[in-house]
């Protein structure tokens, strides 16, 4: 494999390519993720609003979910969630 020197990096190792966030899968070192409980769940919305990756969204059904793929398990969706309707599961690997 050809990997870059250390000399073709961006100072700090930097991301310079503008717009590609989406393809970095910050999730993959999470060690929880949350898990809703529908019967439990009103639909505010609240831990969309407060997830600091907003990686929670809107289903079809109107449900708020995480995508997994950038969740880092951070646990603030469930602190804020005022029906206790989340919970964190640990990641099974």
């Amino acid at each position: 494999m050809n990997y870059p020197s250390w000399r073709t990096l961006e100072l700090g190792a930097a991301i310079t390519t503008p717009g590609n966030a989406a393809e970095l899968k910050t999730g993959d070192w999470r060690t929880e993720f949350p898990v809703l409980d529908e019967e439990k769940c009103v639909k505010c919305g609240l831990c969309a609003i407060y997830c600091p990756e907003f990686c929670i969204h809107e289903d079809d059904t109107g449900y708020f979910r995480a995508d997994l793929y950038y969740c880092k398990g951070c646990g603030i969706c469930v602190h804020e969630c005022p029906k206790d309707a989340l919970t964190m599961q640990l990641e099974e690997k």
